[in-house]
């Protein structure tokens, strides 16, 4: 019988010592993944409750935060807006108990000194706008029919960015409208402002476009837009 055990004993060889390894680390990585009591309660504790968004209204004047009004240069202007707009807005910054509770820490001398200080940035910005209103006013759009060959034309227009427009923005509308090729180009001999050639004859159809005001073609006065025409010069002139 003892001979019959060993002989069996030694036919079935121990458990390799990379199992054993392998079945504690095993073992380790269960009780790792287990979720302790403190983990377990706070599994199931409620989530917190997500913070609704803050409504911020802006200003349709100065496109500035309603608080922030105060710090610009159209600060009478802004509350102007706002009072005609949202009366319960205009209270709520701007009536004689909201505007007590905010200069109450301030001394009489500050407050002069701030009064004093918006009305000079107004008048520096109405100033400015008046100024930059006169110089739009005196500028001019120029639609030019050139001649290429007898049967080619391109439509040049130069003037638009004196109105604020981008003429890239433009130059993309055209070519999106008339199917054709437009781009922006450097002032060419004779010309102070960068122009937009428009592949073809299109000159009343951009001229229409700006009177309606389509697209960013807005705020051009229709008096202030020309079409001239400039024809190819024969070889023997």
């Amino acid at each position: 019988m003892v001979l019959s055990n060993l002989i069996t004993a030694l036919l079935i060889p121990p458990p390799s010592f990379e199992f054993t390894m392998g079945k504690k680390k095993a073992q380790q990585q269960q009780q790792a993944a287990a979720p302790g009591p403190e983990e377990a309660e706070s599994s199931s504790a409620p989530a917190a409750e997500p913070r609704p968004p803050v409504d911020v209204v802006y200003c349709g004047v100065c496109d500035w935060p309603l608080e922030y009004c105060e710090f610009g240069s159209r600060f009478t202007k802004c509350k102007e807006w706002l009072q005609e707009e949202n009366l319960e807005l205009y209270n709520k910054y701007y009536s004689e108990d909201a505007l007590a509770a905010r200069l109450g820490t301030i001394s009489l001398e500050a407050q002069s000194k701030l009064e004093q200080d918006t009305a000079k940035k107004e008048a520096k910005a109405e100033a400015k706008a008046e100024a930059e209103m006169k110089k739009k006013m005196a500028s001019q759009v120029i639609i030019k029919r050139m001649e290429r060959t007898k049967r080619k034309h391109v439509t040049v227009i130069s003037g638009l960015d004196k109105f604020g427009i981008d003429l890239k923005k433009a130059a993309k509308q055209f070519a999106s409208k008339f199917a054709t090729g437009a781009s922006v180009t450097k002032a060419t001999a004779g010309a102070t402002d960068d122009e937009i050639v428009v592949q073809g004859d299109v000159c009343d159809e951009v001229l229409e476009m700006i009177e309606e005001g389509v697209g960013i073609l807005k705020g051009i006065p229709a008096d202030n837009v020309e079409i001239v025409e400039e024809k190819k010069k024969k070889g023997g002139e």
